[in-house]
């Protein structure tokens, strides 16, 4: 007995890894038979758990959605997991969720073991978490769908409104979701225009249903967090600027984040930054904290706001 009720544990832990599962697959995981599997199905459809069956080339087992939720598998790791990111949540990480994430949370933390709520807590108390200010939010169930999509290989169509505004109707083949700070960004193959694209998931507005299912291509990137970094870092900003700095490239990696601009060696003691910012006086204050001479490339209006400012604390320095 105790036995089947373990098989029928690891069971349910496989069907809510992946969506579909073939009865081979099943049963060579488990070191059972088909017919085995299929008994071990129908006792968790019994006991309320969605089990879904098809038949065919790519028939298989799928856990389906019912009309209530049932108990979650979840091992030590995946808990701990869990608790931080809902109190995360909680502190308003995703706009509309915050109170949820509360209740969730508590539900947790009431059946969490001791030695995972030590985990969980001593982790906290060593963690600060700085507010950087109001941001884009989110809408929870714009994430889900995104996420749903990139777990089954299902293409989006979606509305898109890029950072100049301009509206478009796309339609991807969703890879991941990345999270920077309070923004959520999709990494996609955009399929008209063949190409991959990064959106900001807050300009998003997915159409549903999703789908078709497609094949996914090899990913371009080794790291995704590098990736994306380098693929917003200064496209999201109003103005954009190219500035060749007198100094060597290692020593300006170091004081600029890959968040505020990328950097790209000349020589030994030159480099240049592509940077950028929501206004050109923004720039220039920017430009003037790294301490080192530095030429503006473009644009031209950084350039001109620039010589205005020498002017301004040359007549500064000698009144």
């Amino acid at each position: 007995m105790l036995e089947t009720s373990a098989r029928l544990l690891r069971l349910l832990s496989l069907l809510q890894t992946r969506k579909d599962w073939s009865g081979a697959e099943l049963a060579e995981r488990l070191g059972v038979t088909d017919r085995t599997v299929r008994r071990d199905v129908d006792k968790l459809r019994g006991l309320g758990y969605p089990v879904h069956a098809s038949t065919g080339v790519t028939g298989g087992y799928q856990l389906g959605a019912g009309a209530a939720l049932p108990p979650l598998l979840l091992d030590d790791d995946e808990a701990v997991a869990v608790a931080i990111g809902l109190r995360t949540a909680a502190a308003g990480a995703v706009t509309g969720i915050e109170e949820t994430s509360v209740r969730a949370l508590a539900k947790l933390e009431q059946v969490l073991p001791h030695r995972l709520r030590r985990r969980v807590s001593t982790l906290l108390d060593y963690t600060v978490r700085i507010s950087v200010g109001g941001g884009p939010t989110v809408d929870p169930a714009v994430l889900t769908t995104i996420a749903g999509a990139c777990r089954d290989h299902e293409r989006l169509r979606l509305d898109y409104t890029d950072h100049h505004d301009n509206p478009s109707v796309r339609t991807v083949e969703p890879d991941r979701l990345v999270n920077w700070g309070r923004r959520w960004y999709l990494v996609a193959w955009d399929t008209d225009r063949a190409d991959w694209r990064t959106f900001r998931v807050d300009r998003i507005t997915p159409r549903t249903p999703t789908g078709p299912r497609f094949t996914p291509r090899p990913p371009p990137y080794d790291d995704i967090a590098t990736y994306v970094s380098r693929r917003v870092s200064s496209a999201a900003w109003r103005h954009q600027a190219r500035v060749l700095l007198h100094a060597p490239a290692e020593q300006i990696t170091e004081r600029v984040n890959t968040a505020v601009g990328l950097v790209e060696p000349v020589d030994e003691q030159r480099c240049v930054l592509v940077t950028g910012g929501n206004s050109i006086d923004s720039l220039a204050v920017h430009l003037g904290l790294l301490g080192v001479d530095f030429e503006i490339l473009e644009p031209p209006e950084l350039v001109e706001h620039v010589r205005l400012l020498g002017e301004r604390y040359r007549r500064a320095s000698s009144a």
